[in-house]
């Protein structure tokens, strides 16, 4: 190992290299490397055209020079395989409006691939992804046009009468990794890391790749003092090591370092958890955490779902179910926005790759996931909008291998604004955004498949509750004060089917005052 600047590290990586980048979102990013290599590509355009490769990629949700933003200039990147890509805008954008070639699959079947990679196996065969934009039949994963003029990154096969998706394994060249210690022989801590993510998958693959492995570290510590359980990365894997001094992650500006109840050092009271305000937003995660039931594993998705968290907390019921992340975290209470994955008081952080392992066979009993657009046979899109790329994240995983699932988020979108009163719920201003198409503009969530393996399926909104059936789309349940046709039906391009015994919604769900609801016992 050798201990080396930001600046000679980015000069290690050569024109078209495959590069693996950690990270997700706000935690883990190798900041202080990727903005040497962003200057080094502005003053000597190289390197160039390389392939580039990440899970949630790192980002603030901003256009800033941040996470997988300093890889946006023209000629940089000449391939993205990514699992999600829209943390930095700046980089989906650069997909949107094709670039460069990129391919979104799912996190799982990244993480994986990553193992496979350092295995020196073939790659990986799954059934995630089978009828959503991922499958060879439909998208082949493509997330823009470039993407499907060159070589597909998967391939659909038989085996034993059943259809699969094999992802082939390609080689790594370079990795760029965050950890919090090395110890002076160049073994790796993540002690402070509030996700333990791919690090080490990304390590093995570029190493047994015949590739480097360039950390970003804190500091650097004694050999000998760091707890060797704690020691996730040994020191054989590690090329090169850089001292970002002040610490350049994104947990400067997005995370506050070094909290211990979002590392599993210790706990926080939970009432230190503030309750948000009402909004369509909360009304949304207060009615999603009806559908939950005592003793439940559910997993939260980005976005809106977190907010279930902090209703349940709330409510007294936190304690009455467990919550899990793909990011490998069980218990606790789940951040949202940039710092999302993580969460105060976990039982449990282990890498993803490992949760995965769990999400694919079934260990979850529910998932609150995002909802973004929703087409009249029940499919869901959360993974692109027109010039705005973000890729499937763990949610293809997560659907298609968990029985009962509920999407959630608002009716419309674009300057939709709502208030309550006594009566219920007042659309004082429509969006100007239809969520309920004719034809979802990428098929994230296959309906078809969902149906094939009898899932069951809510789509809550502030103002409408659906259900998938094999005939199509379900309305149970409405707000109280809104008008069937004028506020729901008016504002979707398809006819739904209309329950017999339309149901109106509880009514405590729009009240400012806590619901004192509790969670049922499982049937």
């Amino acid at each position: 190992m050798r201990v080396v600047s930001a600046e000679y590290a980015a000069s290690l990586i050569k024109s078209r290299d495959t590069v693996g980048i950690s990270g997700s979102g706000g935690s883990g990013s190798p900041e202080a490397i990727l903005k040497e290599l962003l200057l080094r590509y502005k003053k000597t355009k190289s390197p160039k055209n390389l392939t580039v490769t990440s899970g949630i990629s790192p980002g603030n949700l901003t256009y800033d020079d941040v996470g997988m933003n300093c890889l946006s200039e023209e000629g940089m990147v000449r391939k993205a395989i990514c699992a999600h890509l829209g943390m930095g805008k700046k980089f989906g954008v650069a997909i949107g409006k094709n670039q460069f070639p990129a391919f979104g699959i799912p996190l799982g079947v990244y993480t994986h691939l990553l193992r496979a990679i350092a295995g020196k196996k073939p790659g990986v065969l799954t059934h995630v992804g089978l009828n959503t934009f991922v499958d060879p039949r439909i998208e082949a994963a493509c997330e823009n046009e470039k993407a499907k003029q060159i070589e597909s990154i998967v391939k659909l096969v038989n085996i034993d009468g059943e259809d699969k998706l094999f992802f082939p394994s390609f080689p790594i060249n370079v990795v760029l990794i965050k950890a919090t210690y090395s110890d002076t022989k160049g073994n790796l801590s993540l002690e402070w890391e509030g996700i333990i993510g791919e690090q080490f998958q990304l390590a093995a693959a570029a190493h047994n790749s015949g590739g480097i492995v360039i950390v970003q570290v804190e500091k650097i510590v004694e050999y000998g003092t760091l707890k060797a359980k704690d020691v996730l990365i040994p020191a054989n894997l590690v090329d090169y090591v850089v001292v970002a001094t002040p610490d350049k992650s994104m947990g400067d500006y997005n995370i506050p370092k070094h909290i211990p109840s979002l590392v599993g050092k210790s706990r926080m009271e939970l009432d230190e958890i503030k309750p948000i305000d009402l909004s369509e937003r909360k009304i949304c995660a207060r009615r999603a955490m009806m559908e939950l039931h005592k003793g439940v594993l559910v997993n939260l998705g980005v976005g809106m779902p977190e907010l279930v968290a902090n209703v349940l907390n709330e409510e007294g019921c936190i304690d009455d179910m467990t919550l899990s992340i793909e990011t490998g975290i069980t218990g606790g209470v789940a951040q949202s926005g940039v710092a999302f994955g993580v969460a105060y008081n976990a039982d449990s952080i282990i890498g993803d790759a490992s949760m995965f392992d769990l999400y694919d066979g079934g260990v979850l009993d529910a998932a609150i996931l995002g909802l973004a657009e929703v087409d009249k046979e029940g499919n869901v899109n959360v993974s692109k909008f027109g010039e705005r790329v973000t890729g499937p994240g763990g949610f293809i995983n997560i659907t298609q291998n968990t029985h009962k699932i509920v999407f959630m988020g608002t009716f419309t979108s674009g300057g939709l604004k709502i208030s309550t009163n006594k009566n219920g719920l007042k659309i004082n201003n429509e969006g100007r955004n239809k969520k309920f198409v004719d034809k979802v503009q990428q098929i994230t969530f296959s309906a078809k498949n969902a149906i094939k393996n009898n899932q069951d399926i809510t789509y809550v909104t502030e103002r409408a509750v659906f259900k998938l059936t094999s005939k199509g789309i379900k309305l149970i349940e409405i707000a109280p004060n809104v008008d069937l046709k004028r506020d729901i039906l008016s504002h979707m391009d398809f006819k739904p089917i209309i329950a017999k015994d339309l149901k109106i919604m509880d009514k405590r769900i729009f009240k400012a005052a806590k619901m004192n609801y509790s969670l049922k016992p499982k049937d």
